[in-house]
């Protein structure tokens, strides 16, 4: 029970942030094929009754797969698209439209378990999206696969207004009536950008965009994304993490990419501060910067577990106020997760660094080592010569940076006639 009411206090600034704003979503067929697909519907009904508008823009791969094969059909794939014939397109129209009305009476079925429990949800979809042809490349006619050419924005907009949830398949249209196959990641993209919307949602297998050894990579700006793509040729994260990029550039704010086939973990990336997917955005998303007047109660609650336990020295209200411009601080999502204190000694040129701490839910991400190397940079700017820090339990992290042992001693008299000899703390040193 307290860690749901812990993890409902820490949501609710995401669920305010998320009210009005435009999400669109993209789930491959393999994830409505998953057996996870009954809670994805259910955290989507949430997001709508949270006041998220949502554009759900459903695949169709692996579907249409299925009755290539049941009709003997091969496939042909021509630069990893598929190109869609007459008789194919006939395979996608049946899946496409199947898929559809299944996931639009999934809406439907879940809501007697959802939030929106006594309410009308509706589902809306049409022919939003106009297409136009691939055409024939490298001498091969891709026939009726085609690519996004327009998103109906106001026709869109006007249901999301009314409280709609807006349905969007991978078949689009063509002024003339034609009907063409489209990438889903292509439709979901467009739809994201021409939106304006707030994020883009990616699902995919996996929980994010894996590194070579496996490892999750939390976060990524545009610009990083190329030294991945060769590394993912061939690999359908390579397309999720085209689609983020692509849409990040062209202004939506972050994108998601998360797994389909993990429960909770749309809500866990939206409404927690670490999330459990690749988000790709073009803002940093954290932050080292110089405390201000207005980060002293978030320091407060960085540093009072430690000052409880002894490991910090206790400063007041009225102190960490006083002496707030010495402190520099790592901000991520509005939580202050890290802070270190530079004080330099009066007739000196020597400086203390103290008050290094950081939340234990971030630790062992070199947050430490970014907040030393500042507090070193702006001791230089002051011309200090040597940094001194006092620790009762960290001693080992100092010497492993370049600390050596010292003494009361060699502290300046101003900082020795401070030294609390009950605490007992030891002396380290390191020259700058």
């Amino acid at each position: 029970m307290h860690d749901y009411v812990n993890w409902l206090r820490h949501a609710s600034p995401y669920i305010n942030a998320h009210r009005d704003c435009t999400f669109v979503v993209m789930l491959p067929g393999e994830g409505v094929a998953h057996p996870n697909f009954g809670n994805i519907v259910h955290d989507l009904v949430l997001l709508h009754s949270l006041g998220v508008r949502l554009v759900l823009v459903h695949g169709s791969r692996s579907q249409i797969e299925a009755r290539l094969n049941a009709r003997g059909i091969t496939p042909h794939f021509h630069r990893d698209m598929r190109v869609t014939d007459g008789p194919t397109l006939e395979c996608v129209i049946d899946a496409v439209g199947q898929l559809r009305i299944a996931i639009e009476a999934r809406l439907s079925m879940d809501m007697a378990a959802s939030p929106m429990q006594g309410a009308r949800l509706r589902v809306a979809s049409g022919n939003f999206v106009t297409a136009r042809p691939i055409g024939v490349v490298d001498g091969v006619d891709y026939h009726h696969t085609g690519e996004v050419r327009r998103v109906d924005r106001k026709g869109i907009g006007r249901l999301l207004d009314e409280r709609s949830i807006v349905l969007l398949s991978s078949l689009g249209y063509s002024p003339t009536g034609e009907i063409f196959n489209l990438a889903c990641e292509d439709v979901a993209t467009r739809a994201a950008i021409d939106l304006g919307a707030d994020k883009l949602l990616l699902f995919g297998a996996d929980c994010g965009l894996l590194d070579e050894n496996g490892a999750l990579i939390r976060e990524l700006r545009p610009q990083q994304v190329p030294q991945h793509m060769q590394r993912l040729a061939g690999n359908y994260q390579a397309e999720l993490l085209e689609a983020a990029a692509q849409a990040c550039k062209a202004g939506v704010r972050r994108t998601h990419i998360v797994s389909y086939a993990e429960d909770g973990a749309l809500l866990n990336e939206l409404f927690t501060r670490t999330g459990n997917g690749t988000l790709v955005a073009q803002e940093q998303f954290e932050s080292l910067r110089e405390a201000t007047i207005d980060d002293v109660g978030g320091l407060i609650e960085l540093i009072s577990p430690l000052e409880d336990q002894g490991i910090l020295v206790r400063r007041s209200r009225e102190v960490l106020e006083r002496e707030i411009e010495q402190f520099s601080i790592v901000e991520r999502e509005g939580l202050i997760i890290a802070c270190a204190a530079l004080y330099p000694i009066a007739d000196s040129d020597f400086a203390e660094l103290a008050c290094l701490a950081v939340n234990p839910a971030y630790r062992h991400g070199g947050r430490g080592d970014e907040l030393l190397a500042r507090i070193e940079s702006r001791a230089r700017a002051l011309g200090m010569k040597t940094l001194f820090v006092l620790t009762t339990r960290t001693a080992h992290w100092f010497r492993e940076r370049g600390f050596v042992p010292s003494s009361v001693e060699r502290l300046p008299a101003a900082r020795a006639s401070l030294y609390n000899f009950q605490r007992n703390s030891k002396v380290f040193e390191k020259a700058l």
